[in-house]
């Protein structure tokens, strides 16, 4: 059964794509990889941007072929997405679980990497 990451998309990552799907000054979290035999995204690399998913998606330009994305209310929601995403998909390209951001003490809610 594919796995559904809740993220809108895919779309292609290129500057037209994010700069007419993506809202500026917004936290939020995204997929990146090329499409699969359904449409979908075979996901190499999940991550988060805890203020700006729209300029963090750019830094990806040229390195992955399409994307997917969703906005969080919050770096938490954005750091917990990123997480579940990490836990669900494996992406190769995520050496290392993601981190929390400077200053928290949030805990993964997949894993207790953090205790």
């Amino acid at each position: 059964m594919l796995k559904n990451s809740g993220l809108s998309g895919p779309c292609a990552l290129t500057y037209a794509d994010i700069n007419r799907n993506v809202q500026q000054g917004r936290p939020g979290n995204y997929v990146a990889g090329d499409l699969n035999e359904h449409g979908g995204i075979t996901v190499e690399r999940a991550g988060r941007s805890d203020h700006d998913v729209h300029g963090r998606l750019q830094d990806y330009i040229g390195v992955y072929r399409y994307f997917k994305f969703g906005y969080a209310q919050s770096a938490r929601e954005a750091f917990e997405k990123e997480c579940r995403l990490y836990h669900d998909f494996d992406p190769p390209d995520n050496a290392i679980h993601p981190d929390r951001p400077n200053g928290t003490n949030w805990m993964c809610p997949c894993c207790v990497i953090f205790d």
